[in-house]
C-alpha cells in the first residue's frame, strides 16, 4: 500500500480507503462487515470512512466496534453530518446546533474520543457559512475533530469558505470527498484546479461508478443475483450506470485491463488515482475479497498510451 499526504497537512493516507455507505447496518451483515475492516486494516488501509447518516448511525456503530481491536494512532477516522437525523426542524442541515449535537453523537456512536476529519456532507444554504465554520472551529480547538473537509462543495462554495476562515483565523479546508470514476468526471474542470491551488485534496467516492467498473454487469441487462443492483437496499443509486452506452464501454474499458494483467476494476482504481490531487480511492466492499483485490491498485502506472486508449473508449 502507498500513501499520499492530505492537502498541505502533516497527515498520510492510504491511496485506498474504505467507506461504509450503502454497506454496513444495511446490506452487509454485522459479522462480515467487520472482516472487511479487518482485511482492509491488514492491508494497509489506514482510512475509515463513515457518516451519521449511514444506516441512521448503525454504520458507524458497526465500525467503530470493528477497530476497537486497533491503536487509535494507526488509523484515520472520518464521519458527517447535514441530513436529517430526526424529524424535527433542527435535526438536519449545518447550524450551530446541529452540528454540535452530531459530532457528539458520532463520538458516542464510534466510542472514541477524538474525529480525524469531519465533513460537512453537503452545503447549507440556509445557515450562514460562518456559524458553522465557527462552531467547527470550537470543536477543533476543544481537540473532538482534527481536520475540517466537505463533500460535494463546488469550488465557489469552497472560495467562500476559505475566505471566511482566512478573515477570523479559522483552521481552512483541507479536504473534499466528491463522487470521481470514469464516467463522473465533473470535478476535473474546476474541483480538481481549485484543491491544487489552494491545497484541499479529494478523497474520492464510487471510483468503481457502483460497481459497474467491475465488469460484473453485462450489455443486455441481465443483474447478477448478487451484485449491488440486484439488492433494494443498496441499489438506489446505480440506475445511472446501467446505461446500455456505458456498459458496451465497460466490455472495451476491461480489453484493455486484460492487455495489462489486471482486473478491470484495478485499471478503474489506478485512473482515478493518476490525478495527484486525489489523495484516496474511497472503495465500499462488502466482501474480502473485493478489498483484496482492489488494494492492488495502489502503486499501479497508467502509461501515456493506456490513458489514451481509455480516454478515446470514454470519449
Amino acid at each position: 500500500m502507498k500513501y499520499r499526504k492530505m492537502g498541505r497537512t502533516g497527515l498520510y493516507i492510504s491511496e485506498i480507503s474504505l467507506g461504509s455507505w450503502l454497506t454496513y447496518g444495511n446490506s452487509t451483515d454485522k459479522e462480515t462487515a467487520v472482516k472487511v475492516i479487518d482485511t482492509a486494516y491488514s492491508l494497509g488501509i489506514n482510512y475509515f470512512d463513515t457518516a451519521n447518516v449511514y444506516a441512521n448511525g448503525r454504520a458507524e456503530v458497526i465500525v467503530g466496534e470493528a477497530l476497537k481491536k486497533y491503536p487509535r494512532e494507526s488509523y484515520i477516522l472520518a464521519t458527517k453530518a447535514f441530513w436529517p437525523m430526526g424529524t424535527g426542524p433542527n435535526d438536519k442541515g449545518l447550524s450551530r446546533k446541529h452540528v454540535f449535537e452530531q459530532v457528539h453523537a458520532s463520538l458516542k456512536r464510534l466510542n472514541v474520543d477524538y474525529i480525524d476529519i469531519f465533513y460537512c456532507h453537503r452545503y447549507d444554504p440556509e445557515t450562514p457559512l460562518e456559524e458553522t465554520l465557527r462552531t467547527i472551529d470550537d470543536l477543533l480547538r476543544q481537540g473532538k475533530i482534527l481536520y475540517v473537509g466537505v463533500s460535494e462543495w463546488t469550488a465557489a462554495q469552497m472560495a467562500q469558505a476559505l475566505h471566511i476562515a482566512d478573515r477570523y483565523l479559522l483552521d481552512r479546508i483541507v479536504v473534499n470527498q466528491p463522487q470521481y470514476n470514469m464516467f463522473h468526471r465533473y470535478i476535473e474542470k474546476e474541483i480538481i484546479p481549485f484543491g491544487e491551488k489552494n491545497g484541499i485534496s479529494q478523497i474520492v467516492f464510487s471510483p468503481l461508478a457502483q460497481g459497474v467498473l467491475t465488469g460484473k454487469y453485462k450489455p443486455g441487462g441481465n443483474i447478477p443475483r448478487d451484485s449491488r443492483a440486484a439488492d433494494p437496499n443498496s441499489n438506489m443509486y446505480i440506475g445511472q450506470f446501467l446505461k446500455e452506452d456505458k456498459l458496451l464501454k465497460v466490455e472495451k474499458l476491461k480489453a484493455v485491463a486484460d492487455e495489462m494483467g489486471i482486473t478491470l476494476s484495478q485499471l478503474a482504481i489506478a485512473w482515478v488515482l493518476r490525478q495527484p490531487n486525489v489523495t484516496s480511492a474511497l472503495i465500499g466492499a462488502s466482501k474480502p475479497e473485493q478489498v483484496e483485490e482492489n488494494v492492488k491498485a495502489s502503486g499501479i502506472n497508467l502509461s501515456d498510451e493506456i490513458l489514451n486508449k481509455i480516454e478515446a473508449i470514454l470519449q
